[in-house]
Parts: C-alpha cells; sequence; structure tokens
C-alpha cells in the first residue's frame, strides 16, 4: 500500500502541474491521467478554444512521455501519420521513415477533418499498439495512448467518426466553458504571466516514462476488484444495452474499458481497492458514445448519456465491496 501512495502523490503532482497551464475543470485532469494509465485513448469533443490541445500536450509533458501531434486535414493520407518506405540510392534499399505515431502520447487534432481511409489508419495503433507499413508489422513503445479533439458542432468539411473507431476510444469527454467569472479571469491573467501563446514549452516532466510504465503495472496487477463490482459494471452495461431507445448498446470491450479506469480511479484515490463510486465517477464518459440511438430516439433529441443515466439508476448497487 506504501508504494501505491508513492506513485500516487507523483500523479497528484502531475494533476497540479498540468492545473497551472491550463485553467479549467480539475476533474478533466484526473479523467484524462486515469485513462492513461491504463493506455486509454480519449476523445476530448467540444468547442473551438476551449484548451482541449493545451490539456493534451499538458500533460504529455508532465508525465515526461515523447509526445507528438498531428493536424487532420482532408488531404492527410495514412502515410502521414504511420510512415512509410523509402528507397535511398545510396544503400540501394528501402528504409523505413517513421511517422509521428511513433511517440508516447499522441494528439489527433481535429480527427474529424480527416477522411475515412486515413482515421482508420490509427484503428490498429489504438487497439493493438501496433502499425503495419507495406506489410510490415511494428510495435508502438510502451506506453502508447491517443488524445484526440473534434468539433461537435461543425459539419461541413467533416467525416464523422465510425462507431467502431468510436469504440476504440476509452472516454469521449467535453472540457467545457469557464465555470465561473473568477475561472474566466484567471486564464486572461495566467496568459498575461505566461508571455508566450504556448505556455507547456517551459513545462518540466514531472515524472518519467519509467515511473509512468511502473504506476501503470501497478493499477494492472496491485488494485483488488471485489467479484460484486465486475456483476455490477455487467449488470449496468447489460441495462444499457437492453434499453428500448438503444439499436447497439455498449459492446465488452466497453465494459472492460470501465473496469480498467475504475481501477486506474482507485489508485489516484489513495485506494488497493475498487468501490462502486469509482465505477460511477467514469459511466458516462466511458459508455454514452458506445451507444447507437434507434433513429426515432435520436431525432427526438436523446442522447447515449440519458440511457446511462437510467441505466445507473436501474442497477442495484453492491454494498460492502471492498479490498480484503
Amino acid at each position: 500500500m506504501e508504494d501505491i501512495e508513492v506513485l500516487r502523490e507523483k500523479l497528484l503532482d502531475v494533476i497540479t502541474a498540468v492545473s497551472e497551464v491550463y485553467i479549467g475543470n480539475p476533474g478533466v485532469i484526473k479523467k484524462a491521467l486515469a485513462a492513461s494509465l491504463v493506455n486509454g485513448n480519449v476523445l476530448f469533443e467540444d468547442h473551438p478554444g476551449l484548451g482541449k490541445t493545451l490539456l493534451a500536450k499538458a500533460l504529455g509533458r508532465a508525465l515526461g512521455l515523447d509526445y507528438g501531434r498531428v493536424q487532420f486535414t482532408p488531404d492527410l493520407l495514412p502515410s502521414d501519420i504511420l510512415g512509410t518506405k523509402v528507397w535511398r540510392q545510396n544503400l540501394g534499399r528501402f528504409e523505413l521513415v517513421r511517422g509521428p505515431i511513433f511517440t508516447n502520447v499522441l494528439l489527433a487534432d481535429e480527427i474529424n477533418r480527416a477522411p475515412p481511409k486515413t482515421q482508420a489508419a490509427l484503428l490498429e495503433a489504438m487497439e493493438e499498439r501496433q502499425v503495419t507499413i507495406e506489410g510490415e508489422t511494428l510495435t508502438l513503445e510502451r506506453p502508447f495512448f491517443v488524445m484526440a479533439t473534434q468539433n461537435p458542432i461543425e459539419y461541413e468539411g467533416t467525416y464523422p467518426l465510425p462507431e467502431a473507431q468510436l469504440d476504440r476510444f476509452a472516454l469521449r469527454m467535453s472540457v467545457g466553458y469557464p465555470k465561473s467569472l473568477e475561472d474566466e479571469i484567471a486564464i486572461l491573467n495566467a496568459r498575461l504571466g505566461w508571455g508566450k501563446d504556448d505556455p507547456t514549452v517551459d513545462m518540466k516532466p514531472v515524472m518519467d516514462r519509467e515511473t509512468f510504465l511502473r504506476a501503470q503495472e501497478m493499477v494492472e496487477t496491485d488494485i483488488y476488484v471485489d467479484p460484486s463490482i465486475i456483476r455490477y459494471i455487467a449488470e449496468l452495461v447489460r441495462n444499457a444495452r437492453s434499453d428500448k431507445r438503444v439499436e447497439a448498446g455498449p459492446s465488452p470491450r466497453g465494459a472492460l474499458t470501465l473496469l480498467k479506469i475504475s481501477k486506474a480511479n482507485a489508485m489516484l484515490e489513495g485506494r488497493d481497492f475498487v468501490v462502486p463510486d469509482d465505477v460511477k465517477e467514469y459511466a458516462f464518459e466511458a459508455l454514452a458514445h458506445r451507444i447507437v440511438l434507434k433513429p426515432d430516439y435520436s431525432f427526438e433529441g436523446v442522447k447515449g448519456e440519458q440511457v446511462v443515466r437510467e441505466a445507473l439508476r436501474k442497477t442495484k448497487v453492491p454494498k460492502g465491496a471492498e479490498g480484503e
């Protein structure tokens, strides 16, 4: 338990460091960090100018991980992300030129602006942590996860993400506007203090890659999950899936994602066991984007979040589910 507490303090320092440049909802930082602890990909879906890119960059720098960014555009090709093999005349052979995906944290900015073929180039990497370039399969260095952004209200010149790709995002989150006038003023004052538009260039890492990998391993092996919690997650997912408004519900991948992130949250809360509140805290972000509504209900404005809320209400919460 002592080791968990030591690593937890370092992870809380990461949240503090990110909060110094991203003036906003600290809960969003925590959830993005929890996703990264299980190599979970995150989709930030919100209006422009709310700090989505800044948050992703700051988190990567604070964790001490290699960071890459791809600005998605309609003319972007899969090889622009993955890389390609180039003939080297002086060597008499083809040489692999690696793309920006060969990093630890990949920011896919405005991911829905690229055509489906280019979006699909990320699928293998997001799920299997490997890429195939001209028949050669290459394993990506651990850790690896994607943090993508998209604008939910601008549809001209965009290509909506298919369900198969949405399902590979552990969480879909909204950053949101500043909650108060004081937060708005704090953002303006922070900008004056930075003296530059990108404050992340001066950020110092709070962790290093090896420490972060130890934290990931501890989440995987040292956080206890009571059988009643596993049943609770399974019942929650099945209740969402069986809702009369749902055409296709959360997949088993969604249930597994919710389980893994609940373990990460337990560690961030200083526990070596999962409680129902860990599951509840991430249910909306982990399940809502995996729900496809029947057309009639979709036209009426029903959202996946409403289905998850009803499923949470119907699912019996286990009592006394703690570590031994």
